[in-house]
């Protein structure tokens, strides 16, 4: 059984990233075909005009996406210092391709410093399982849902254990182990997510935005390999394959990465 991380940990991990990708996508996550998939279904959900709060923003990879592609203020806050310096210095050099406008500094998602029910939009991105226990990561939805104005949007981009366990078992079936949860991580029980914002929050929408590419690059292309006796590294995330599966439609239900779309009563 793998050792998970202490939170001590979990912040050494990811500033340890920080120093060694700089401005690369690969500092929050080295698979960027999901990264690129998640930030067209957050773009599609936001609106000109909008106050957005960008929680994980990391280097700002997909924030600057976000502003680049729509006319909103928006914050992003990360944790780790490291990332919001790489984050300031992407900023300086995208300033003539912005439509809206963007600001970094860091913050604690489990104690955010921003006013309540200050912003239309939270974008939540690969942060809540960083948190260690249900006990931060439910502390730290309540905190996106706080700062959140009446009929604000949470936008929760987060691995979950239905989606690994749903594609865990299809390789099962054939001949596949387990792909095993990173130690840094601790992956949310989608019903847990909306049992404990129920009180303020609806659940509008669950958008499995990554199943087919999960199939194609965890399923489908080990096995390929193995068939075939092809010398690659199937875990490459920067091959050919993977970037034609990351223009797929989804299908299924055995993406671990899922949007999760509530509004605030």
């Amino acid at each position: 059984m793998t050792t998970k991380f202490t939170l001590e940990d979990i912040r050494s991990y990811w500033t340890k990233q920080a120093q060694e990708h700089g401005q690369s996508s690969a500092a929050s996550w080295s698979d960027a075909s999901v990264i690129d998939m998640e930030i067209r279904e957050i773009v599609q959900r936001l609106s000109d005009g909008d106050r957005v709060l960008d929680i994980g923003c990391a280097n700002g990879y997909s924030t600057v996406q976000y502003a680049c592609a729509k006319q909103i203020a928006i914050r992003g806050i990360d944790y780790i210092p490291e990332m919001i310096v790489q984050a300031d210095a992407r900023l300086s050099g995208i300033a003539d391709r912005l439509v809206g406008r963007v600001e970094f500094a860091t913050g604690d998602i489990t104690a955010l410093s921003e006013p309540s029910e200050s912003y239309d939009t939270v974008i939540v991105t690969r942060v809540v399982i960083n948190l260690g226990s249900w006990e931060k990561q439910a502390q730290a939805l309540q905190e996106c849902c706080r700062v959140l104005q009446a009929g604000g949007t949470l936008l929760l981009s987060e691995a979950t254990l239905q989606g690994w366990q749903s594609l865990n078992r299809f390789r099962n079936e054939w001949g596949l182990p387990d792909i095993p949860m990173p130690s840094f991580n601790s992956y949310l029980d989608e019903q847990a997510i909306v049992n404990t914002l129920a009180e303020k929050m609806v659940l509008v929408e669950t958008i499995n935005f990554s199943s087919t590419y999960y199939l194609g690059t965890r399923l489908l292309k080990p096995l390929l390999a193995k068939a075939l006796g092809a010398d690659i590294n199937v875990a490459d995330p920067n091959m050919e394959w993977n970037r034609l599966f990351s223009q797929l439609p989804s299908w299924g239900d055995y993406g671990t990465q899922k949007l999760f779309i509530f509004k605030k009563r």
